[in-house]
């Protein structure tokens, strides 16, 4: 077993014969029968410790205490409450060209050591150097890039201010100057406007998540209409929370409209990109969300007289209009609509009784030349012209000589009447025998 405690010391075996006890090999293996010497503990967590590759890190410097040849720095997150003391050699001091101040922010190559005798973890410094403004920026501006290729700053993710907010909810530093320029500017251009004020740290530490925490409760409630966001001017170093990729991820998450109002016209923070609308200051900011009630009233005064002239206008139109139809003659003297229409259905009517006049004359003289010439062709016609019927006594036309024998009564009809005769000499038919030399023969 080392005595410095470097490395592992052996374990002895069980049951050795000095009497001595097995050291266990793992932490896992101790008991209060076996323990492990405190050395050893020391010298396994050393051995663990030195393992560990360096790492740069960045911080802020809240205390700084230099010495002849070793200066000792605590070293503060930039986001959070954790801190840590750094041993930093002359010579890493050396190499820089101006020493670090309390404050100021920093970049260091840190090794983790850990001292045996006493227990003590130290951080030693291999090396650091400051961050300037420069550097800032060129870590904003890559942060900005990143953030916009995602689509965050689009336009179209951007929600639309309301008309008219009920409730404005309002993030700002305690009894500050912008939350003052904005609750003064907003009452006088609305008087009516109510304010949710959320104050918090507005730089350090602890800003970012103080400021996300009243974002999410003020998103939450659904009696806020818009939210403001505002701060004073200050050094590019005050106003780096409000380039926090945590809290620009936030306000783009909000489903309520987010008004950025930090610094003055030139400050332009990543949280100007990500909000709905970008105010230059926090006074612009109470211009831009509340509109100004004399405005407002005026365009109203504006409107109301607006709306009364076309209605005088419409209802003058409507007149006239009115005016010309009533001189129309059909309104005028509607009964003479009646006239027309009476004269049409007269000469409707007399057309109508010619029409129909015309046609039963010509029918009536059709019937007439149908009745003379059914006339021309009835037997009454032809009795008329000298001929006679022959019938036998039961009625029979005679149409044969054949038909007939001597001494037959035979009724004979002529045009004046008919009279009785008996056959006589019976001869043959006057086709056969030619025609008959005198009256008599056609009477036959």
């Amino acid at each position: 077993m080392t005595r410095e405690g470097t490395g592992t010391p052996p374990a002895a075996p069980t049951g050795a014969a000095d009497g001595t006890t097995t050291v266990p090999a793992t932490a896992a293996e101790t008991s209060p029968e076996t323990p492990w010497p405190l050395r050893l503990l020391s010298a396994k967590l050393k051995a663990h410790i030195e393992r560990a590759p360096a790492a740069w890190v960045e911080g802020q410097v809240i205390e700084l205490t230099r010495r002849a040849s070793m200066s000792y720095i605590t070293l503060r997150d930039v986001d959070t409450e954790v801190s840590l003391s750094l041993s930093v050699y002359g010579s890493v001091m050396d190499r820089l060209a101006s020493p670090p101040e309390r404050g100021s922010r920093v970049v260091a190559r840190l090794k983790p050591d850990f001292w045996v005798k006493t227990g003590r973890l130290s951080m030693q410094t291999l090396d650091m150097r400051p961050v300037g403004i420069g550097d800032l920026l060129a870590r904003i501006e890559r942060l900005r890039q990143a953030l916009a290729a995602e689509g965050l700053f689009a336009s179209a993710r951007k929600n639309p201010l309301p008309l008219l907010p009920h409730r404005i909810g309002l993030i700002t530093g305690r009894d500050s100057d912008a939350m003052k320029d904005v609750m003064r500017n907003a009452a006088l251009r609305w008087p009516a406007v109510e304010f949710e004020v959320r104050e918090v740290a507005v730089q350090g530490v602890n800003s970012v998540s103080q400021v996300r925490a009243a974002l999410e409760e003020l998103d939450a409630d659904e009696r806020v209409d818009v939210i403001i966001i505002a701060r004073g001017g200050g050094a590019l170093e005050d106003l780096l929370p409000f380039s926090d990729e945590a809290l620009i991820r936030a306000v783009s998450s909000a489903g309520t409209p987010v008004v950025s109002a930090i610094g003055h016209e030139a400050d332009r923070p990543l949280l100007d990109e990500v909000a709905d609308l970008r105010a230059s200051t926090p006074t612009d900011a109470a211009k831009r969300v509340v509109p100004d009630v004399a405005e407002e009233l005026g365009r109203i005064g504006q409107a109301r007289a607006a709306l009364e002239r076309a209605i005088r206008h419409l209802v003058h139109r409507e007149t006239e209009s009115l005016a010309v139809l009533r001189s129309r003659p059909s309104l005028a003297r509607p009964e003479g609509m009646i006239d027309v229409r009476e004269a049409d259905l007269e000469r409707l009517r007399s057309r109508a009784h010619r029409s129909a006049t015309t046609t039963v004359d010509r029918e009536s003289d059709a019937i007439g030349h149908l009745r003379d010439r059914v006339r021309s062709l009835s037997p009454q016609k032809t009795l008329d012209r000298g001929y006679a019927v022959v019938q036998q006594a039961e009625g029979h036309v005679v149409r044969d000589p054949a038909e007939l024998e001597t001494g037959e009564s035979l009724r004979i009809r002529v045009a004046g009447g008919q009279f009785d005769a008996t056959a006589g000499v019976i001869t043959g038919s006057i086709t056969e025998r030619g025609p008959a030399p005198d009256d008599a023969g056609r009477t036959a």
